[in-house]
Order: structure tokens, then C-alpha cells, then sequence
């Protein structure tokens, strides 16, 4: 067939593509209204359908039977209505690209080759009895991603299907038109992938399904372990391959797994802006959310005050004195260790035979329950009992202590005192109680002492109700002063040389009752092994983006926390920023998981040009496989100045250069405290937007942000704002430079005053 009649039958496929999804997009827009109005009318006519009668038992049973009925009817209909609006999405989406490959595949033992389509949905003929589309996740459109023309196989559920791979073609389809179409061979289409690699920045995350590559792919599948590690360098892509690999798993597992079983952790609310769009895009449902602050928040933020990573890393970076830099490095670390782990476990090992600390009940000022008592009676009870068990016994102890105390309270000269005081409208409602009660006898003249009786009992009973919700929720254990205990507690085994000077410091923040960041976990998982585990059985499936940045402690509280769900974890070793894994295992490490874990690595980098990552490579100083897709650009410039005034004039200049060119250019600091300085110095001239940890969606444009809070994050050009070797000095902070360099798609500028860091080899 010749080229030109080649176009000519893609040209009306697509045509025929287009008709279809018309047709079922018009039947579906017709069925959505339909239920619309029925779910109106079910709305307005609810009660007239459901006879109320309380009469006898039967009458309530049968009552309550056609509110359930109407309200599953009504249900049912909402549900519906809600999956064909989502279709209408879909059908939206596919009249703008509906399929961006084809593949003429010939399977072992048959005689005609199947043409298979390959878009972001399946589109189905009815009339013909054919499918017309296949869902990219879809088994054998596996072979796109996989193989060259040649032989090829896919693996179904029961086998693998073997053939030959005829034909590989690409389409570039935008608003229903074929722009362009090719065949490839041996790669999907570089012209294709390069094309996509040139355009500038979003401001969310793109999900690209048509330029998968064949390693990627295999992340993307992999559901042979339950846990998965995925180690790429910058650029590599494991963001857009982990929310395309939730995208698969929802749709291998359509049956067993919904999106609301899926959570991503992610380094910050920032970030979750950015990649809200792309399970959407893919037709699915978003997971939810989680940063590990935000679940400490709910543990333990109404108690503490606690310090979140990006004060711990500001206060680290800022810090000039190096005595006090050194301490904080030596608590981050070994509080984040294995051997601090087992130091706590030691720890709890004392607390179940002695010194579990408690706090006084106190009521209206005065002491009714002791510290004292609690403790005595909480190790009278049998030591073999573990801890939790033993507080569950002293919880249902002092609630009866409570209801003997709240009776006698009622006589005390305070509560005649406080029913004094009440409105006529609280009388009102006691005198009702009492009169639906039969409490008022026609014969008797007690009237009032029964009702002063009952006033007294509801004055001590909502008294005693925040006392009785706080026992119910163990808030009489001291967490706290057992937590600061432990700094003061004679410890068998080893320490590390510096425990003294970390007890100091961590005492001081307990004081404050501040919670240092890499407190936060132990802190958990002290309070869990004392008051027992918190769980959520519902969660599936856990990703963990940026995972060279959480440490083994906090691998050990999510897997308690999520402890049925299979785990993703996706991080660059080269980008760890937290000083937590510096001499720790991060969650790269395959040990930390068992035998169930398979480690996959993505080498080649695809967000920055050749000349970008070249450049970025060299700031490492440990041997790294990184391998730059054939992208070229302009080198990066270094410009060193003199003084802070030139230093501004000079990145004035060249953003207002750079704008007319791109959409997103991030100037980067070390600091919040160095970028609240740059913004007063570069707001005069320039329309910039502060990025800060409360901002929560990025903005197309000049942005001034941290390194910290432009990790996992892209833009067209990066300029650094002072890579000085004043700003970058110590050789802690090598990985968190690369991280700032590797931002950068397009174009790279550093800038430096007076002396260039070392950081960059001459």
C-alpha cells in the first residue's frame, strides 16, 4: 500500500472513530438526563412514597423498610448518574486524541493480524461487535510499549500469546485532526518523545501514555511482589510512571481495588497540587493524599507544638554555628536509626515493670484522682499483660471512679449554686423530663426536691463530661514526661558518643513542649506501643514519592499505620535532602522490606537538555549511571559578581530575556530566609511570585522558591540565586545543590557571588 493510500485509510478510521464516540457520548448525555429527572423526581417525591406508622411494632418495621428501600433507589440512581457523567468525561476527552499508536499484531496459528488502536479509554462498536480502541493498560496493548516490529508476546491473566509484531505506528491527533502519523522501529518515535520534551512547563505534572518507554512500562505493570522499589535519576520520570502505574492497578484490579484505597505520601500540599490532574486525565478517580506532617498533625498536633521537615531543614541549613550544626546532624540521624528503635524498645521493656508516668485527674481545681493512684493501680495488675491491655483495664477503673465522684459532687454547696443561675428555658426542659417521666406523683408534695434532684444530676453530668471523654481517650498517660523520661534514663547497650549533648538539646525542645521533626516518628511509635496500635485496614496501596527523604523509623510507623497494603516507593538516592538517611538506609533500601520486594532502577533522564544533565552529573561526587536523551540546548552559564546590587541587576536582566521564551522560571535559593531577601530586592522589577510551605498551587511565571520546596518539581529555566561558597559550604549540602540544578528543563543559570561554590568542579 502506498504511503498516500495509508493516510487515506487512517484518515477514515479516524473518522469512523469519531462517528462512534459522537453517537455514544449523545446516548450517554441522553441517559444522564433521563436519571437526572428521576433522581429529581425520587428527590420531591420521597415521603409521599413511604407511609409513616409507629402504631405497633410491625408498623415500625414495615416503616422503616420503605425509607430503606426509597433511600437504596435513590442511591442507586446517584450512582449511576455519577459513572455516566464520568463517561461523558471520557467520551470528551477522546473526541480531542482518540488514540495515539497502532499495532498490526499477528498471534501463532491465525491467519489475518489484528489491527489494534491504542488511546486512554476502550471504545467499543456495538453495531460491528468490535472494538474500535483499546485501553493503553488493556494486556496486549502491552506490546507498544515492549517490542519492535518482529516477534512479539503479551501475557494475559491465564498465558502468554505469541506472534508477530507486523507494524508500529505513532499519531499525533489534536481537536480530531491527524496532524501526523509514522511508523517506528526500534524505540517508540524519539521525534515523537523529543517533541513532547521541548514544550515548555505546566504548572501540573503531564502524563504522557503515548511515550511510555519499554523500562518504564515494566514499572508500570509489575504486580508480581508486593513491594516495589523504583530508583531513577532526575528527570527520569517516576512520578508520571507511579500515577500511571495507579492508573494500571485500578484498572488490572478494577474488581478488588477502588481509587479511595490507594494513598500517595508526598513531601508536601504543593506537590499534590501538581500531580492532582493526571489520574483524571487518565479517566480515574484521584487517591487520596497524605504528607507525613499532616498524619503526625492529626496524632499529635492538639498536644504539641511540632516542628515540620521544612523548619527542620531551614534551621539546619541556617544554622552558622557549627558545634550547634553538628548536634542537631547527630540527633536527625541516630534518632532516625534502627539503633534508636531498639534503645525505645528497651525502654518499654522497663515501662511495663515500672515508671509509666501518669497525670493527676483534676476537677473544678482540685485533684480527685491522683497520678499517684493511677500508677498503683495500673502495676497491681498482672505484668504479663501487655501495656495497652493493662491501660484498657485502668481506663474502665477510673470511669467508675468517676461516676462514684460525679454522684457525690451533687450534694456540694457548687451545684445548688449553679442551678441558681440557670435560664427559665433549662427549668422548662427539666420539669419536661420529669412530667414524661411520671416522675409527678398528684399525691405527693416532692415536686421540687425531685426536680432540684435531677438539675443537680445534669449540672454534674456536663461537668464530668469532658473528664470522662479524656479518660476514654488515654489522655491520662503521660506521654510527654515518659518521652522526656527516656533522655534521663540509665540505657544498657551502646550509645553514640554525642548522646549527651543530644539529650540536652532534645530536653530543651520538650520543655517548650515542641516536638522536633525527627521526634515525631519514635514519638508515635512510643505512644502506639503504650496505648496501642492505630491502624487503617482499608488502604490498599501506599506510594511514597521522594523516598530517599523518609527514614527506616518512619517506613516502620506507615507500615503499622497501612498494615494490608502493598507499597510503591519511587526516590533518587542523588536528591536525598533530609539529613535523616545520611548514615541511615533509606526506603530505596530492598532490606528493609524482606524477600517480597523487587528494586527496579530508570538510568535515563528526560525532563533537562543533554548539555543540563552533562553539567548537573559532574556535582556528584559518587559515580552515577545517568543517561541523557538525545535533547540538545545550551550549555549552562556561571556568572560570579561582586556584590548583591550587581548580582540583582544581572538576573533582572536575564529574566525579562528569558520570559518572552518560556512560561515557568524558577529562581531557586538555599533558604525561605534567603528568598524573603531576594524577593524585597527583585519585587521592584519583577513580577514574582514567593513560593512558601502554606503555598498550595503553583502559578505560571517567575517563581522564587527554596531548593526544598521546588523538589519533585520542573521548569522551563532555573536560575540560582547565589551559589556563592558562603551560601553552599559544607559537603552535606552536595546532594541538595543537584537537587537544584536538575530542576531545570530548558535553560540553567548560576549565579555566585564574589566566590563560586566547590560544589561545582572547576
Amino acid at each position: 500500500m502506498t504511503k498516500h493510500a495509508d493516510e487515506i485509510q487512517e484518515r477514515n478510521y479516524l473518522v469512523l472513530c469519531l462517528q462512534a464516540i459522537g453517537e455514544q457520548r449523545e446516548e450517554a448525555v441522553q441517559r444522564e438526563q433521563s436519571l437526572q429527572n428521576n433522581v429529581i423526581s425520587l428527590k420531591e417525591t420521597f415521603w409521599d412514597d413511604v407511609r409513616i406508622n409507629f402504631d405497633t411494632f410491625s408498623d415500625i418495621e414495615e416503616t422503616y423498610l420503605t425509607m430503606k428501600q426509597q433511600a437504596e433507589l435513590l442511591s442507586g440512581s446517584e450512582v449511576v448518574q455519577q459513572h455516566i457523567v464520568k463517561s461523558i468525561q471520557v467520551y470528551d476527552r477522546l473526541q480531542q486524541s482518540p488514540y495515539f499508536a497502532r499495532i498490526d499484531f499477528l498471534p501463532q496459528n491465525q491467519q489475518e493480524p489484528l489491527q489494534v488502536y491504542i488511546g486512554v479509554a476502550n471504545l467499543f462498536d456495538e453495531k460491528q461487535d468490535d472494538i474500535l480502541i483499546y485501553d493503553w493498560r488493556a494486556p496486549i496493548a502491552s506490546m507498544y510499549y515492549d517490542h519492535t516490529p518482529g516477534p512479539a508476546h503479551y501475557e494475559t491473566p491465564t498465558e502468554q500469546i505469541q506472534g508477530d509484531m507486523l507494524l508500529k505506528r505513532q499519531f499525533i491527533i489534536k481537536n480530531g485532526q491527524l496532524q501526523a502519523m509514522f511508523n517506528t522501529g526500534l524505540t517508540i518515535g524519539d521525534d515523537l518523545l523529543r517533541n513532547i520534551l521541548a514544550q515548555n512547563a505546566d504548572e501540573h505534572i503531564r502524563s504522557i501514555v503515548a511515550t511510555i518507554q519499554a523500562e518504564q512500562n515494566k514499572i508500570i505493570r509489575h504486580v508480581q511482589t508486593p513491594h516495589l522499589i523504583v530508583e531513577g535519576v532526575a528527570g527520569s520520570g517516576k512520578t508520571a510512571v507511579a500515577l500511571q502505574r495507579i492508573a494500571y492497578l485500578l484498572y488490572h484490579y478494577r474488581n478488588q481495588i477502588t481509587a479511595d484505597q490507594i494513598v500517595l505520601i508526598t513531601p508536601n500540599q504543593l506537590f499534590n497540587q501538581y500531580v492532582n490532574a493526571v489520574l483524571p486525565d487518565l479517566g480515574e478517580d484521584n487517591m487520596q493524599q497524605l504528607t507525613f506532617s499532616d498524619y503526625a498533625n492529626q496524632r499529635l498536633g492538639r498536644q504539641f507544638q511540632l516542628e515540620y521537615p521544612y523548619e527542620q531543614l531551614e534551621s539546619l541549613l541556617s544554622e552558622k554555628d557549627d558545634t550547634r550544626y553538628q548536634t542537631k546532624l547527630h540527633a536527625i540521624t541516630f534518632k532516625a536509626s534502627h539503633a534508636y528503635r531498639q534503645l525505645l524498645d528497651q525502654y518499654l521493656g522497663y515501662l511495663s515493670k515500672q515508671g509509666l508516668l501518669f497525670k493527676n485527674i483534676v476537677f473544678r481545681g482540685e485533684r480527685i484522682i491522683t497520678a499517684q493512684e493511677i500508677t498503683k493501680y495500673f502495676y497491681s495488675l498482672d505484668t504479663a499483660i501487655s501495656i495497652p491491655n493493662r491501660l484498657q483495664f485502668v481506663k474502665e477503673w477510673l470511669l467508675q471512679c468517676l461516676t462514684a465522684i460525679e454522684k457525690a459532687e451533687r450534694h456540694k454547696e457548687w451545684v445548688e449554686e449553679e442551678s441558681d443561675l440557670l435560664e427559665t428555658e433549662e427549668y422548662t426542659k427539666t420539669y419536661s423530663e420529669l412530667l414524661q417521666e411520671g416522675r409527678f406523683a398528684e399525691d405527693t408534695f416532692d415536686d421540687f426536691e425531685q426536680e432540684r434532684r435531677t438539675l443537680a444530676k445534669q449540672i454534674v453530668q456536663k461537668q464530668f463530661m469532658p473528664l470522662r471523654r479524656s479518660v476514654t481517650q488515654l489522655k491520662f498517660v503521660h506521654l510527654l514526661g515518659i518521652y522526656r523520661q527516656f533522655f534521663t534514663h540509665q540505657h544498657a547497650g551502646s550509645l553514640p558518643p554525642q548522646w549527651e549533648e543530644i539529650c540536652h538539646y532534645t530536653q530543651n525542645n520538650l520543655t517548650k513542649r515542641l516536638i522536633a521533626y525527627e521526634d515525631i516518628a519514635p514519638l508515635i511509635y512510643l505512644q502506639d506501643k503504650i496505648e496501642g496500635q492505630r491502624t487503617n485496614t482499608t488502604i490498599r496501596h501506599v506510594l511514597v514519592d521522594e523516598a530517599q527523604d523518609y527514614s527506616p523509623f518512619q517506613l516502620y510507623v506507615l507500615q503499622q499505620l497501612f498494615p494490608y497494603a502493598r507499597m510503591t516507593i519511587l526516590g533518587d538516592g542523588h536528591q536525598t535532602i533530609h539529613p535523616h538517611t545520611f548514615h541511615n538506609p533509606s526506603l530505596l533500601a530492598p532490606e528493609l522490606y524482606g524477600e517480597q520486594v523487587a528494586k527496579m532502577v530508570l538510568t535515563r533522564s528526560y525532563r533537562s537538555t543533554k548539555q543540563i544533565i552533562h553539567f548537573t552529573s559532574k556535582i556528584l561526587k559518587t559515580e552515577a549511571t545517568i543517561e541523557a536523551f538525545n535533547r540538545n540546548g545550551t550549555e549552562p552559564t556561571i556568572t560570579v559578581v561582586t556584590n548583591e546590587d550587581d548580582l540583582i541587576t544581572q538576573q533582572v536582566e536575564r529574566v525579562n530575556s528569558l520570559t518572552s521564551q518560556f512560561d515557568t522560571i524558577a529562581i531557586i535559593c538555599k533558604t525561605a530566609e534567603e528568598c524573603q531577601r531576594a524577593y524585597d530586592k527583585l519585587h521592584p522589577y519583577l513580577e514574582v511570585q514567593l513560593v512558601t510551605s502554606t503555598t498550595k498551587q503553583l502559578k505560571k511565571g517567575i517563581l522564587l522558591l527554596p531548593v526544598y520546596m521546588a523538589k519533585g518539581l520542573e521548569f522551563d529555566a532555573v536560575l540560582l540565586f547565589n551559589a556563592s561558597n558562603t551560601t553552599y559550604s559544607r559537603e552535606t549540602e552536595r546532594n541538595y545543590f543537584y537537587t537544584a540544578c536538575t530542576r531545570a528543563m530548558h535553560k540553567l543559570h548560576i549565579y555566585a557571588i564574589d566566590t563560586l561554590t566547590h560544589l561545582i568542579p572547576q
